[in-house]
């Protein structure tokens, strides 16, 4: 181009207005804040009544007038507000023209931050064509809106060869938008899923579906399509949204897992347990084959949570699910249902050789020591068993019938395996019978104590009285603890029981020396469920405080398997019951397992050598070495001895002897009333 062509701005400027006032319609520019002129050309101007340079600066309804401006002002504002091209049809009224309709056409032209900056006013006289082709602009506009904010992928193909897509598709699948125009739809969806793709492709159908496509390094997506027909710029095309799922059907198959699943372990739950265990009791009915349910408990599992925290108790759990897992087959199920319980389904069962071997192996692998907290721990099952269809033909008869095995078994003692018989249902209903009348029993104050007296071994003189608890039942008469003692300790009704008969001992202990007629300790036996509790000495406190009696007037009797169940915990209990001034002795002493290391760490006040022990002297050598021995090493650790059982002189003789302390036994005196112990006592004396 010559140079002498190239337009100065003056020249520019008037060769742009010469285009303006030729173009056959009406044109204007206005600022899109002010809403102020700053370009019309000649036709503009006079149809409103100016020339091109008055109507500068003048505001929109300054130059078409208020009226007019409120009418079209929702126009504008969805321009402002879409930045969008808007089309309207309205009646113009030129000062120098007869009445018309004409097409208002606003066109925004955006800045740089993508907001409407100007705004061209385009006016012209209105047509058929026009209007259609007006619809079909302001489609396109809104389509392709729509496609570039959607968040969700879209594609739009032809004959399945892809014309479109978005940008969002573009990230979803990991291609450029050249690489993706042209190609083949079903090229990018999933092998698996291209049949059914295809089917819907072909068919023309509307609707939703799931389906997976691959993304660019070959991994798979789940996605749904949605998908539709459309005319696009003439054009009969399919649009599809394609919506990525993949998160939805991880959250569902999350939620579908924690469902039946055990959170801590991994393990089935209850509810899937007994739905799968159902179906296979089903299956093998058909076959037919056995099936055995082992029921697991971990034996003091208790001890672990309370020593070393819940955390540290739950690796304990998890050690032990694994453990129980690696010794099952892929066929078996295995469950937790909550706790420190674990049940186990051995599918295809021939006979009860095949249970021993799995339970040989349950107890060894879980027996073996486990880690926690820097200590080593020996965690120890006792298994319940039921087979099918023997012992029952529903999950929920053999899970009952299991766990009555196991509680046979944790009776027996640690590390052991019951399997169930008929026999032990009756058992149960009995025990069942017998809880509830224990329960009611205790509402209804059916209990009393009854007292041994125990004596000086050199003088005769009463120092104690043992308190020994009766169930006073309604129809069977006056029971002893061997009756009831069991059943009470397994339904935990043993703390309320127990809190009973030490209460009961405090209030004798205070009439027997508020009248001077027993001024002495009353003993009380503890029981296993007792001297585990949380807060036990604070409990024993309450009841002093709330009596009011000091505690050097009650005795507390262990036994030594229960100082061993609690060894981690009973010095620093030991210690607040001797603070409270109670005398603390270990009943039944050679029986359980206390070794002398453990003796002499314990704060003890007395050791009571077993009733067994005394019974066959003086006759029986073996017995006399092991009573004779128990004194000496009493007397050599500074604890008090006495001995139970004592039926005869000779017996009595032979303890003073060898240094025994005290004595108690049916020589000396049977458990009576307190009644009859005042009785006894006036008659002694």
């Amino acid at each position: 181009m010559s140079a002498a062509l190239v337009p100065q701005p003056a020249q520019a400027g008037h060769w742009l207005r010469l285009i303006a006032d030729n173009a056959g319609m009406l044109l204007a520019l206005y600022d899109a804040k002010s809403l102020r002129c700053l370009f019309a050309n000649q036709a503009y101007a006079k149809a409103f009544g100016f020339d091109e340079q008055s109507v500068l600066g003048l505001s929109f309804a300054e130059v078409i007038g208020a009226a007019a401006a409120q009418l079209i002002q929702p126009y504008v504002e969805r321009l402002l507000h879409e930045r969008l091209p808007v089309h309207y049809e309205r009646e113009l009224l030129p000062v120098d023209a007869a009445r018309r309709w004409t097409w208002v056409s606003l066109i925004p032209q955006l800045d740089a931050d993508g907001e409407v900056a100007l705004c061209l006013v385009q006016l012209s006289d209105s047509s058929p064509r026009d209007l259609s082709d007006i619809a079909a602009l302001e489609s396109e506009a809104r389509l392709e809106k729509f496609m570039r904010a959607s968040v969700e992928g879209i594609v739009f193909h032809r004959a399945g060869l892809i014309t479109d897509v978005n940008p969002p598709l573009c990230q979803l699948l990991g291609y450029g938008l050249q690489e993706l125009i042209g190609r083949t739809a079903l090229d990018f969806v999933s092998p698996e899923e291209r049949a059914k793709v295809s089917a819907v492709m072909s068919a023309g159908h509307e609707l939703s579906y799931e389906s997976a496509m691959l993304h660019r390094d070959g991994h798979r997506i789940a996605v749904e399509f949605i998908v539709r027909t459309l005319v696009r710029k003439g054009e009969r095309l399919r649009m599809t949204i394609v919506r990525d799922i993949s998160e939805r059907l991880a959250a569902q198959a999350r939620i579908h897992y924690l469902a039946h699943h055990d959170d801590l372990t991994g393990l089935l739950n209850r509810s899937a347990f007994m739905e799968q265990v159902q179906a296979l009791i089903y299956a093998a009915a058909q076959a037919p084959h056995q099936l055995a349910l082992l029921f697991i408990d971990l034996d003091n599992f208790k001890r672990v949570n309370d020593s070393l925290g819940h955390l540290e108790g739950d690796k304990v759990l998890k050690t032990v699910a694994e453990r129980i897992s690696e010794c099952l087959r892929a066929t078996d199920l295995v469950a937790r249902f909550g706790g420190d319980e674990f049940v186990i389904l051995l599918g295809d069962v021939q006979s009860r050789s095949d249970v021993l071997v799995v339970l040989m192996a349950l107890l060894a692998v879980v027996e073996v020591p486990v880690t926690a907290d820097g200590c080593v721990l020996t965690v120890t099952p006792s298994i319940g068993v039921a087979m099918y269809p023997a012992h029952g033909a529903r999950a929920e008869d053999l899970i009952q019938h299991a766990d009555m095995a196991m509680y046979l078994a944790k009776a027996k003692g640690r590390a052991s395996y019951c399997f169930y018989e008929p026999s032990q249902a009756d058992s149960a209903y009995a025990e069942l019978v017998l809880e509830s009348q224990l329960v009611q029993a205790i509402e209804r104050n059916e209990f009393v104590l009854y007292f041994q007296p125990q004596v000086a071994a050199a003088t005769g003189a009463l120092v104690g009285a043992e308190a020994l608890l009766r169930w006073r039942h309604p129809q069977r008469g006056l029971l002893g603890p061997d009756a009831f003692i069991d059943v009470a300790e397994r339904h935990r009704l043993m703390l309320d029981l127990g809190a009973w008969v030490m209460r009961a001992a405090a209030e004798q202990a205070r009439a027997w020396h508020q009248s001077g007629i027993a001024p002495v300790r009353i003993a009380v036996n503890l029981s296993r469920m007792e001297f585990r509790l949380d807060g036990f000495a604070e409990l024993v406190a309450k009841i002093l405080s709330d009596v009011g009696v000091p505690g050097a007037w009650l005795e507390l009797e262990l036994t030594e398997r229960m100082l061993m169940d609690e060894i981690a915990s009973a010095p620093a209990t030991l210690a607040a019951l001797r603070a409270l001034g109670l005398t603390v002795s270990v009943d039944d002493f050679g029986t359980g397992y206390t070794s002398l290391a453990h003796l002499t760490r314990l704060p003890l006040d007395k050791l009571k050598i077993d009733q067994s022990f005394v019974a066959p002297l003086p006759a029986d050598k073996g017995a006399a070495a092991i009573v004779r021995a128990v004194i000496q090493m009493a007397s050599g650790l500074g604890l008090q001895v006495s001995a139970e059982g004592v039926r005869s002189v000779a017996q009595r003789d032979l303890l003073l002897e060898w240094g025994c302390d005290g004595l108690q036994g049916e020589m000396i005196g049977e458990p009576m009333s307190a009644q009859a112990f005042e009785h006894w006592l006036v008659q002694r004396s």
